[in-house]
């Protein structure tokens, strides 16, 4: 059976780097500087249902699924994430519709 979802906002596939001027590869997400405020950053995302999901990919890279009102409005959320642009880049955002979905 398939699941059929309206949703008010869009999805996007979002794509960052970790490739900052103040990441260091050669150290854990955890032990990079301002790890604290980056995480407690997207664990507020997560509650307020901007993040679906997300987790790394090969060769340095975040994926994210997020729901956002406009392209607009993701990039001015992710402008406030305290690791933009100093440990995080965004590389890409491209729409995306969800057709599957589990339940």
């Amino acid at each position: 059976m398939f699941c059929v979802r309206i949703v008010a906002v869009s999805v996007f596939h979002v794509i960052v780097r970790q490739s900052g001027p103040e990441f260091d590869p050669a150290r854990p997400l955890e032990e990079q500087t301002g790890w604290d405020d980056h995480a407690a950053f997207m664990e507020s995302l997560v509650e307020e249902g901007h993040i679906i999901l997300g987790g790394p990919l090969p060769n340095g890279r975040v994926a994210h699924a997020f729901e956002a009102d406009s392209e607009d409005e993701l990039r001015a959320i992710w402008a406030r994430d305290p690791w933009h642009e100093s440990h995080l880049v965004l590389e890409s955002v491209e729409p995306w519709e969800i057709r599957l979905e589990s339940h």
